[in-house]
């Protein structure tokens, strides 16, 4: 997967890395913006009880 991305970038080696880092903190920014407080509601993980 990672190699068919880096042959899609346009540019060279260093403007793919800085292409691919951008697309990886873009990716990064959508799970923890999006997804990850959308499927939060459905974990178990809010049924906490301390004694």
């Amino acid at each position: 997967m990672y190699s068919w991305i880096w042959r899609h970038l346009p540019g060279g080696a260093p403007l793919k890395a800085l292409q691919a880092t951008i697309l990886f903190l873009a990716v990064v920014a959508l799970l923890f913006f999006v997804v990850f407080p959308w499927i939060e509601p459905h974990l178990p993980f809010n049924d906490v009880t301390v004694d």
